[in-house]
């Protein structure tokens, strides 16, 4: 229910009663038309919320909804009529008498088991801060301002443009933490998560936008924080391209000559003073809470932390402090996309686990319309030619190419839509075949495997065949990869689009498969992430099988001391230990690999090693979960001084002999080593975090001990950053380094000595140590295994990969197989328990179905035929077998039989078969031949 919110909660878990208050939109949906005119009289203009105050002049009359046309709804906040009683100017123009500022608000009472908050965040604005010249210098602009003038839907239609005079800006600045890591003004006292990396994005993306060569892009920085997966390769690939990159916190924004642009002047870490002019200034804003938060949670009945994100902790990360309440996204804390929709998906699960009992009795299954048949038709084939923002259209000319297509045989109508995958795109592509008769379509825009399904439910939702779409990928092979080549770019996307209605044209209705499902799951490693999916699967009423290849569980949990909010790790281990090998549902099997595995989603076969003996076993849904360790260094005198450590042999020894560190008079921790180098370019997300815990922990337990942390940039990202000034509060020394100047290590007779070039004192400076941690590379457990068995994939680092890094974060590249912890890629305990409970609940979507369909794209046997048996040998999924049959005389033949469940649509087959005996539905050699004949411009 849009504009609404929640008025009162009452009740416990499992029953709830939550009043909701219903704002009127004062706009009749059935009557209005969307004509406009309402907001372009409307005399009250405000600032538009998305278009963040560069485009300034906005009714107060919002758009709204997923309908075609979109309908209006007035904004009660700033509409005279609503305020002050007066105006009504809208309901004069209105043509159709939608508009009715009497209607009231409503209050509905709605009965709930568990209740999920998302209420998202609320932008920091720097309006009132007068160093940074927001409010008085029009080229100062925040990023979220700066994101929309990127993109083709914003004010200036993805053209970037100065506010001072109109110009194109060729040189841009970001400065990075404005509203984060500040207690100056602000009680925002923790990282925003997302700044650094948005930065980059957009530093990267204006060199798109301007012409090659005459663009610079600085970004001013304190740390760099990339600890995300992949993150930290887009940082160096951005250094590359030319992005600058300058450790300076600038302290004076002036307008440049006669108004235009930006002077910024910044002191170095020598304390030189540089002035520099730019075209435009980002100010890169941080998240807060939304605005809300406090009368959310008395109304919730929750706890808040000290900077009013809902208070939970690392044992039960979206569980709020009243039981049944539930939260995800920023309201947690801060962070970017995939760690939103993982945790979305660890609510629902906790969620699953209190309603299990309940589970569908309010189940509403969807029905799609019954499929016309269109055998016998000519084909009359609709084009929509996707201009994605400014994805597409900034390289390829998208109207040039919907010209083209109208050119083509078989076309009976084109389009070109801003965004063809938007909702409203998806209705006005539903109406446009009813209304033109439309029997196939074509869909020019981007990947087809994120988007298809949802062109092809499109499809479904009028009766049409979903296999009667075809997508021409005119983005990700295309503009993305011809940036600078438009007039090569636009005619291949012409020839790309021909191929699709090649194709399209020869496609023919075909039907899904329908399996059964195992209702069983299989959770491979029995560490935290892999025990916490096992334990919320049993919860949710699922039987479970939970293997672990050590004796004991607990993983690389089994050495960690303390979590960074000083929670402590070993006492809730023993507990979900205690839970898991109790629970029912769950069939615990230590010492145990898992050797072999066939099937497909919903119903895997697979074998077990179970201490020296074979078992054989069955599940629908499979969850991965097999970590990872620290990684061996080999420098810093490292196995040859054993007063150099890892950071898990001192929580080994500090485990032992907790009085141990009090004979330690001083202590360096140093960083990134082994990560972030040409061996293992990423960084592993939690050693500054662990080692200023570490460090903090030796200073309350010997004040006078010198501790000094050497690194390259701190990454204690959201709520940890309070970790990191807590320890600067303590005396902590923390010391940066670079790449090309990384400590030195050496023995000088008894003594150990670290020496380092100090940037603040601008000299080399020598550290007597009695101890050294040296905070290592952490990589993943040995995943060669999985991607043979499961013909998943990983990345270049070993890593598993995930479906989409965005929108499917925990699902596999296979369908039916999810990932949860390091197996994925490096995370504290808090994102590795809440990834575990994700892939769960990921899993239960398949497990509490009884059948399932799959895509009809599967080998199929030909009358040609002959049995020669070459596409059962190559087969790599043993989808198909020979089989013998007798004809009408009773002569006995060979030929091959597909098993549809088993096969994967990979072609292999089809292209092995001498003589066409074998074919992939919905990839026919006389399809393919067609698309290749449209290049060769032979008759389509």
């Amino acid at each position: 229910m849009t504009l609404s919110q929640i008025e009162t909660v009452q009740g416990e878990a499992g029953n709830f009663t939550v009043k909701i208050k219903k704002n009127p939109r004062f706009v009749d949906e059935e009557k209005c038309i969307a004509c406009g005119l309402c907001a372009q009289k409307c005399p009250k203009k405000v600032d538009d919320e998305y278009n963040m105050g560069l485009n300034k002049r906005k009714a107060a009359h919002i758009k709204y909804g997923q309908t075609v046309p979109l309908k209006y709804a007035i904004d009660a906040k700033n509409c005279i009529y609503q305020t002050r009683g007066k105006c009504g100017v809208c309901v004069d123009v209105c043509p159709t008498g939608a508009i009715n500022h009497d209607m009231k608000t409503e209050y509905i009472d709605i009965k709930v088991g568990a209740i999920i908050l998302a209420p998202g965040f609320k932008p920091f604005s720097p309006s009132g801060i007068d160093y940074y010249g927001y409010d008085e210098i029009p080229d100062v602009v925040t990023s979220l301002e700066y994101e929309r003038m990127l993109a083709a839907s914003g004010p200036s239609m993805g053209h970037l443009k100065k506010e001072s005079d109109g110009k194109e800006p060729n040189k841009v600045a970001w400065i990075q933490c404005v509203g984060s890591r500040n207690t100056n003004g602000t009680n925002n006292g923790y990282c925003s998560s997302v700044c650094c990396m948005y930065a980059i994005k957009q530093a990267v993306m204006t060199q798109g936008h301007l012409p090659q060569g005459k663009s610079d892009q600085t970004i001013f920085y304190m740390d760099i924080r990339t600890p995300g997966k992949e993150y930290e390769r887009y940082y160096e690939t951005s250094r590359q391209k030319g992005v600058r990159y300058i450790k300076a916190r600038p302290h004076t924004l002036l307008k440049g000559p006669d108004g235009s642009g930006v002077t910024l002047t910044w002191t170095d870490d020598t304390g030189k003073n540089h002035e520099d002019f730019f075209d435009m200034v980002v100010l890169s804003i941080g998240i807060q809470a939304p605005e809300d938060a406090m009368d959310l949670a008395r109304k919730c009945h929750i706890e808040l932390d000290p900077f009013k994100f809902a208070k939970t902790n690392s044992f039960d990360p979206v569980a709020t402090t009243l039981e049944g309440i539930f939260v995800t996204g920023s309201f947690q804390s801060p962070k970017a996309i995939p760690q939103s929709i993982a945790s979305a998906s660890t609510a629902a699960a906790r969620v699953k686990a209190v309603l299990a009992e309940a589970r569908d009795t309010l189940t509403i299954e969807k029905k799609f319309v019954e499929e016309f048949d269109i055998s016998g038709q000519e084909k009359r084939i609709g084009v929509f030619v996707c201009s994605c923002g400014n994805n597409i259209s900034s390289v390829v000319d998208v109207n040039a190419v919907a010209l083209f297509a109208k050119s083509l045989p078989g076309v009976a109508y084109v389009d070109n839509q801003m965004f063809t995958c938007s909702a409203d795109t998806q209705d006005l592509i539903a109406q446009t075949i009813k209304d033109k008769n439309l029997n196939a379509v074509v869909i020019a825009a981007c990947t087809p495997r994120t988007h298809e399904p949802l062109f092809q439910e499109t499809l479904q939702n009028i009766g049409l065949n979903k296999y009667m779409v075809e997508m021409a990928n005119i983005r990700n092979m295309n503009a993305w990869v011809h940036p600078n080549e438009p007039e090569k770019a636009t005619a291949k996307a012409k020839q790309q689009v021909k191929m699709a209605i090649a194709k399209v044209t020869r496609n023919f209705p075909l039907a899904d498969i329908l399996v059964n499902i195992t209702p069983r799951a299989l959770v491979v490693g029995g560490g935290l992430a892999g025990m916490s999916a096992a334990h919320n699967l049993a919860n949710q009423g699922y039987e479970t099988i939970l293997i672990e290849r050590e004796a004991d569980l607990g993983g690389v949990a089994n050495t960690l001391l303390k979590t960074w909010k000083d929670e402590d790790i070993q006492t809730h281990l023993a507990a979900l230990k205690e839970k898991v090998t109790t629970h029912k549902g769950i069939r615990v099997l230590t010492q145990t690999t898992l050797t072999a595995v066939a099937g497909f989603v919903g119903s895997f076969t697979g074998e077990l090693n179970v201490n020296g003996s074979a078992e054989d076993i069955e599940f629908g849904a499979c969850i991965i979960a097999t970590g990872g360790n620290e990684s061996k260094p080999a420098e810093y005198l490292y196995n040859q001084d054993d007063r150099v450590m890892t950071s898990l042999e001192i929580n080994a020894r500090m485990k032992t002999d907790p009085d141990w560190a009090q004979k330690i008079t001083s202590a360096v921790f140093i960083q990134c080593v082994g990560s972030r180098n040409q061996y293992h370019p990423y960084c592993s997300r939690v050693c500054c975090t662990q080692s200023i815990k570490k460090a903090v922990r030796l200073k309350k337990m010997n004040p006078q001990m010198d501790i000094f942390i050497l690194y390259r940039d701190i990454r204690t990202y959201a709520d940890m950053e309070t970790v990191y000034r807590q320890a600067r509060d303590l005396g902590v020394i923390f010391i940066k380094y670079t790449r090309d100047a990384k400590p030195v290590v050496k023995q000088e007779n008894s003594d150990l000595l670290v020496d380092l070039f100090d940037p603040i004192l601008q000299r080399i400076v020598s550290i007597k140590a009695d101890l050294i941690v040296l905070a290592t590379a952490i990589v993943p457990n040995d995943t060669t295994p999985f991607v043979n068995l499961f013909k998943c994939s990983a990345n270049a680092d070993g890593f598993l990969m995930e479906s989409h890094p965005k929108l499917k974060p925990v699902d596999s590249t296979v369908d039916g197989v999810f990932l949860a912890g390091i197996c994925h890629y490096p995370k504290p305990i808090d994102e590795a328990i809440s990834q575990g409970r994700a892939a769960a609940s990921r899993a239960s979507v398949i497990l509490s179905k009884k059948t399932l369909k799959l895509d009809a794209i599967k080998s199929c046997v030909t009358h040609n035929c002959d049995g020669c048996a070459l596409c059962v040998d190559i087969c790599p999924y043993n989808a198909i077998e020979l089989v013998e049959y007798q004809d009408e005389h009773g002569k006995k033949h060979r030929r091959i039989k597909t098993q549809e469940a088993l096969c994967k649509g990979c072609g292999i087959c089809a292209a092995t078969c001498p003589k066409e005996g074998v074919v992939v539905n919905g990839f026919t050699l006389n399809q393919l031949k067609a698309q290749v004949d449209a290049i060769l411009e032979k008759t389509i």
